[in-house]
């Protein structure tokens, strides 16, 4: 393998500002904050606005808005 070609994976902190959920995990992106974790040690923090915690297709709260939409036209046109 080539040397110095792969990126410098480490521990990075993601937090969900929506749930305030946060985990763990590595990666390369770049921030200015840190946070101190469960283990004790410091780490760095992204913030995200939205994660699995949050988001209404992963929470069951996800409507389908066409399908009801359908649902009331087809209801209208026959009397339903």
């Amino acid at each position: 393998m080539k040397p110095d070609i792969h990126p410098n994976y480490r521990p990075v902190v993601f937090q969900d500002l929506a749930s305030g959920f946060s985990f763990i995990t590595r990666s390369t992106i770049a921030t200015k904050e840190t946070i101190k974790w469960e283990d004790g040690n410091e780490y760095p923090l992204v913030k995200v606005e939205v994660s699995y915690k949050s988001h209404p297709f992963f929470t069951g709260q996800q409507q389908n808005i066409a399908t009801a939409k359908q649902v009331d036209k087809f209801r209208k046109r026959y009397g339903m």
